[in-house]
C-alpha cells in the first residue's frame, strides 16, 4: 500500500528504488515531476521484479530535481500510487571565468568571478596572499561576488584569487585570475624635422617609439593613407617603430604621420621631411689636345641652390677658383651661371692627367673627374746608343719609344729598311713602345751605324746606334798577397780599366811553384777581385798572376807576383770550451785552431782536482772536437791542461778549471732528466706493450678470448684438420693446456655469469695434442 524510493546522490549519478504492495499488479510505472511517463534511456534505467519497480538515474542533472510518481495498476484498472521528492545539491561550479581578464588604465575594473552551488557558496577575495576582509579606497566586494577595482593601474597587475566554500559539507575550490591593466599609447619623436637631397639614392628614417601595453602596434600614414612594408619606396623595421624612405626624390617632402594603437586606444604623432636638390654635375667630358696648343674644359652643374664650381688638378694637387689663373699664366678659369670653363694654353706633357670639377653649396656638393689626354710626336727613352760585340755574337739593339698615339717603328742600315721579319743575319722584335734588333756579326761590314725612325700621327722622329767591335778586357792590375799561411794565401787586385766593350764575366788567377812549369788556375766566384789559394805546400815559394775574361775572351795577365807560404811548426795552443756533461762526466769542446801547417795527431789531456798532485792522462785523436772526461767525483773543482801535437812537436798548453755540481737526489724525475724524449717514449711504449700483454695472458686463462686465444685456436684447427681425431668438438670450445694438467671449467656467458653451476666440463689435453671431453661435455 506504500512506495517508497529512497535518493543517493553523487558527483556523477543518482539511484532511486521503489517497493510496492498491491493484490495482484499488472504494471507499475513511473512519472518525472513534468508528468511524463518515464521509459528506459541512456539515462533512466527501469528494473521491474514482480511486485518491485527500481528507477536508476544516471548522471544526475539539477534539472532533475523534483517530485517523481509511482503508479501501480491491477487487472480491474484501479490504481494507486506513491511519490518522493527528488532533491539534487550541486557542487562547487565556477562558470566561465576567464583569465587573464583585461581593463583600461584608469576604468573602474569588475572582475567577474560566476560561481554557483547548492546550498549557495561563500566567496571570498585574496590578493598578493592576503584576503580583502572589506570595502577599500581601491576594492569593494560586490553582490554578485565580483570584484570591483577603483581606477586600475599597472601597479594593480597580478594574480587575484576567488575562492568559494560550501561549509554545510566542508567543500572549498578557487581560481586564480590574472588581472591584465591595458595602458593607452604614449608616442615619443626623438627627432621632429629632417632634411634630405634628392636624386641621390639617399635615404631618411624616421623614428617613432610608441610605449603603452599591451605593445602598441605602429604604422606609418602620408596624406592620409596607410603605407604599406610592401612598397618598394619604404622599409620598416623594429616592429614599424621605424620608417625608412628610400631614393629620396624631391616629391617625398611633407608631412608623415605616426600612428601608435592597442587595445586602450590610440594616439598619432606627425613629422616632416625637407628635401634639398643636392649639386649635381650635368656635363664633364675628357678632352684630348696636342702638346702646344690649346685645351678647353668645360663643367656644368646644377643644384638648389644654385652651386659654386671649382678645379682641382690632381697631378700635383693646385686647385682652382673662377677668375684664378696659375703663375706661368697658362692656366686660366673663367665662369658663368652653373658652368665653369677651365683653359689651359701651350700644352705640356705636364698636364697630361686626372683633372676633378667639384660644385658646392651650403647643403652638400658633388664632384666628378675628366681626363685630359695629350698626344705628343715620338720620344726616345734612351742615350745607350753604342752596342758591342764580335763575329759569331748575337747582340740586341734596343729602341725605346715614348709616344701617344703610338708609334710604329723601323730599322734602317745604310738608307735601307730592314724588314719586320728580318733579312739575313738580322732580326726584327717589337713590343709596345720597343724595337728590338738582333743582329749577328759575320764579318767587318756587320759593324756600323743603324737608324732606328718613330712615326704617329704628330710628328716622326730617329735615333742613330753605333755597332762597334767587342774587344777582351784589358789587364788587372795591383795584385796583392795577404793572409799567407802554410798552406793558404788570398790574392786580392784591382778591376782592369777597359772591359772591351763586354761586361767582365770573371777573373782567372793562375799560380805555381817557382821550381814547376805547370800553372793551376781558379775563377773568381762572378766578378769578385779577391781570391782564395789553397792546398799549397809549407814553406815554398809561388808565382800568381790574374787575368780577366769576357764574351770576347780572355784578356792579358796582369804582372806576375811571388810570395811563399809559411814553414810547418809545432801548433798553437788548442781552443777550449767547457760543456756541462751528464751525471759524473764533463764535456770540453775542441775548436779548430792553427794546426801549423800539419795535421793535429792528437790532443793531450790531463786533469786533477785541486786538492790532487797527481794529474790524470788521457790522449784523444786529432780528429775529435770534444773530449769527454769521465768518472769525475761531485761537488769537487777539476783543473785541465790541453795540448795539441802534430809531426813538428807539441803546441803551448791550455789551461782550464770547471767546478763538478751537488749530487742531485735519486728521484723518479732525477732519473728520467738524464733520458732523452726519445728514451722516455720508448720506456713509455714498452710499458704500455707489457701491459697488453698481461691482459692478453688473463683473458686467455680467465674468459678464454684474446689474441693468444685466436692464435692457439687457429692453429689447433690446423691439427684436428689433418688428423680428423677432434670432429666432437664444437668450434671455440678447446682450450690451451699444458698436456700434463687436466682442468674443470664452467661455462660462463660474456658477462662472467656461470650458466652450469651444478655441472662443469673436463677437459683433458694429451701429449699428442688430442682432446677428450666426457658425456656431460657433450650434453651441455
Amino acid at each position: 500500500k506504500n512506495c517508497v524510493i529512497t535518493t543517493i546522490f553523487s558527483l556523477v549519478k543518482l539511484f532511486s528504488k521503489l517497493f510496492f504492495l498491491i493484490g495482484e499488479p499488472v504494471s507499475l510505472d513511473w512519472y518525472n515531476p513534468q508528468g511524463e511517463r518515464m521509459v528506459p534511456s541512456q539515462r533512466v534505467a527501469l528494473h521491474n521484479e514482480g511486485v518491485r519497480s527500481r528507477l536508476t538515474l544516471y548522471n544526475a542533472k539539477i534539472e532533475d530535481a523534483g517530485i517523481y510518481r509511482c503508479q501501480a495498476s491491477d487487472a480491474q484498472g484501479h490504481t494507486q500510487e506513491a511519490t518522493v521528492v527528488l532533491e539534487i545539491y550541486q557542487k562547487l561550479t565556477f562558470r566561465d571565468v576567464r583569465s587573464p581578464q583585461e581593463f583600461r588604465q584608469g576604468d573602474v575594473a569588475e572582475v567577474v568571478c560566476d560561481v554557483t552551488s547548492s546550498p549557495v557558496p561563500v566567496v571570498s577575495w585574496f590578493y598578493n596572499n592576503m584576503e580583502i576582509i572589506e570595502d577599500t579606497e581601491k576594492f569593494q566586494l560586490l553582490q554578485n561576488n565580483n570584484l570591483q577595482v577603483q581606477r586600475v593601474t599597472k601597479a594593480d597587475e597580478g594574480v587575484y584569487r576567488c575562492e568559494a566554500r560550501v561549509e554545510a559539507r566542508g567543500e572549498i575550490d578557487f581560481r586564480d585570475i590574472i588581472l591584465v591593466v591595458n595602458v593607452p599609447p604614449v608616442v615619443s619623436v626623438p627627432q621632429q624635422s629632417f632634411n634630405a637631397t634628392a636624386d641621390y639614392g639617399e635615404s631618411v628614417t624616421f623614428t617613432c617609439r610608441a610605449y603603452g601595453s599591451p605593445e602598441p602596434d605602429v604604422t606609418w600614414h602620408r596624406y592620409d593613407k596607410l603605407i604599406t612594408i610592401e612598397s618598394e619606396r619604404y622599409v620598416m623595421r623594429a616592429r614599424g617603430t621605424t620608417l625608412t624612405v628610400r631614393n629620396i626624390q624631391q616629391d617625398d617632402g611633407g608631412s608623415y604621420t605616426c600612428k601608435a594603437s592597442n587595445k586602450a586606444g590610440e594616439v598619432e604623432h606627425e613629422l616632416f621631411l625637407k628635401v634639398f636638390v643636392q649639386p649635381h654635375i650635368t656635363k664633364l667630358r675628357n678632352v684630348t689636345a696636342v702638346e702646344g696648343s690649346a685645351a678647353m674644359i668645360s663643367c656644368k652643374a646644377e643644384g638648389e641652390p644654385l652651386p659654386e664650381i671649382t678645379w682641382r688638378r690632381a697631378s700635383d694637387g693646385r686647385s682652382f677658383s673662377d677668375g684664378d689663373k696659375s703663375p706661368d699664366g697658362r692656366v686660366e678659369v673663367r665662369g658663368r651661371y652653373g658652368e665653369s670653363m677651365l683653359t689651359i694654353v701651350v700644352v705640356k706633357l705636364s698636364d697630361w692627367g686626372r683633372f676633378d670639377c667639384e660644385a658646392l653649396s651650403r647643403i652638400g656638393g658633388h664632384q666628378k673627374s675628366m681626363f685630359l689626354d695629350i698626344e705628343y710626336a715620338p720620344k726616345f727613352q734612351s742615350n745607350h746608343t753604342i752596342f758591342f760585340s764580335w763575329e759569331g755574337n748575337p747582340v740586341n739593339i734596343s729602341c725605346d719609344v715614348m709616344s701617344n698615339p703610338p708609334a710604329t717603328m723601323l730599322w734602317r742600315r745604310e738608307k735601307l729598311t730592314i724588314p719586320s721579319e728580318g733579312a739575313g743575319n738580322m732580326r726584327v722584335h717589337s713590343a709596345p713602345g720597343r724595337s728590338l734588333l738582333e743582329v749577328t756579326p759575320m764579318s767587318d761590314r756587320d759593324f756600323g751605324r743603324y737608324n732606328c725612325t718613330a712615326r704617329n700621327n704628330i710628328g716622326m722622329r730617329f735615333q742613330e746606334f753605333i755597332l762597334a767591335q767587342a774587344d777582351v778586357p784589358s789587364n788587372p792590375y795591383s795584385v796583392r798577397l795577404s793572409s799567407v799561411v802554410q798552406r793558404m794565401a788570398t790574392v786580392t787586385f784591382t778591376k782592369p780599366d777597359s772591359h772591351g766593350g763586354v761586361p767582365i764575366s770573371h777573373y782567372l788567377v793562375k799560380y805555381k811553384d817557382i821550381s814547376s812549369q805547370n800553372w793551376k788556375d781558379v775563377k773568381s766566384q762572378g766578378t769578385q777581385t779577391i781570391v782564395l789559394l789553397t792546398n799549397l805546400e809549407p814553406n815554398t815559394t809561388y808565382e800568381v798572376r790574374v787575368a780577366a775574361v769576357n764574351g770576347k775572351g780572355q784578356g792579358e795577365f796582369s804582372r806576375t807576383e811571388s810570395f811563399q807560404t809559411l814553414p810547418i811548426r809545432e801548433p798553437s795552443p788548442p781552443s777550449v770550451q767547457g760543456q756541462r756533461g751528464v751525471g759524473k762526466a764533463y764535456r770540453l769542446g775542441l775548436v779548430k785552431h792553427d794546426d801549423g801547417g800539419m795535421p793535429i795527431l792528437e790532443y793531450i789531456v790531463k786533469y786533477k782536482t785541486d786538492k790532487e798532485e797527481q794529474w790524470m792522462t788521457k790522449l784523444v785523436p786529432g780528429v775529435n772536437d770534444f773530449v769527454l772526461l769521465q768518472p769525475l767525483q761531485w761537488n769537487t773543482q777539476y783543473e785541465v791542461e790541453i795540448t795539441a801535437r802534430n809531426v813538428k812537436g807539441l803546441s803551448e798548453p791550455t789551461f782550464l778549471k770547471f767546478s763538478m755540481p751537488q749530487k742531485p737526489d735519486i728521484t723518479a724525475d732525477s732519473l728520467f732528466s738524464g733520458l732523452g724524449l726519445g728514451a722516455v717514449v720508448g720506456l713509455g711504449l714498452a710499458g704500455l706493450l707489457l701491459l697488453l700483454v698481461l691482459v692478453d695472458i688473463s683473458c686467455f686463462f680467465l674468459r678464454q678470448c684474446g689474441l693468444l686465444m685466436c692464435i692457439t685456436r687457429k692453429l689447433c684447427s690446423k691439427k684436428t684438420a689433418t688428423s680428423g681425431k677432434s670432429k666432437e668438438l664444437e668450434e671455440g670450445k678447446a682450450a690451451y693446456l699444458p698436456s700434463h694438467l687436466f682442468r674443470k671449467l664452467p661455462l660462463k656467458e660474456e658477462n662472467g655469469k656461470e650458466t652450469l653451476k651444478p655441472d662443469t666440463i673436463e677437459i683433458k689435453v694429451h701429449g699428442d695434442n688430442s682432446l677428450h671431453m666426457t658425456q656431460e661435455d657433450s650434453k651441455a
